[in-house]
């Protein structure tokens, strides 16, 4: 079983900076694709950056250029550094591991709110 836990929204101006961290219950980034996903009110949810275990990365389109996913395997910790965001971003934020080779292990954290607002 696999845990994760968000933490650094809050509520931001307009081209502001935030930057999530999502503390995973082990050393799994071996093993595990960790992704960013998020969803606004009346949508659905959506990939924001996802993390291979070999450091491959890729981002939503809306996103590139402004948001980063990176991890420290000392600390078990996956972050998405969100810089020039904008009121579009607004939404909680779902830290995810899915296993490399079972799809079916796949794994939440419970969310954190971002609000992009003057």
């Amino acid at each position: 079983q696999v845990q994760l836990v968000e933490s650094g929204g809050g509520l931001v101006q307009p081209g502001g900076s935030l930057r999530l961290s999502c503390a995973t219950s082990g050393a799994i980034f071996r093993l595990y694709h960790m992704g960013w996903y998020r969803q606004a009110p009346g949508k659905q949810r959506e990939l924001v950056a996802r993390l291979t275990p070999g450091n491959n990365t890729n981002y939503a389109d809306s996103v590139k250029g402004r948001f980063s996913i990176s991890r420290d395997n000392a600390k078990n910790t996956v972050y998405l550094q969100m810089n020039s965001l904008k009121p579009e971003d607004t939404a909680v934020y779902y830290c995810n591991a899915v296993h490399v080779m079972i799809r079916s292990q796949s794994y939440w954290g419970q969310g954190t709110q971002v609000t992009v607002s003057s």
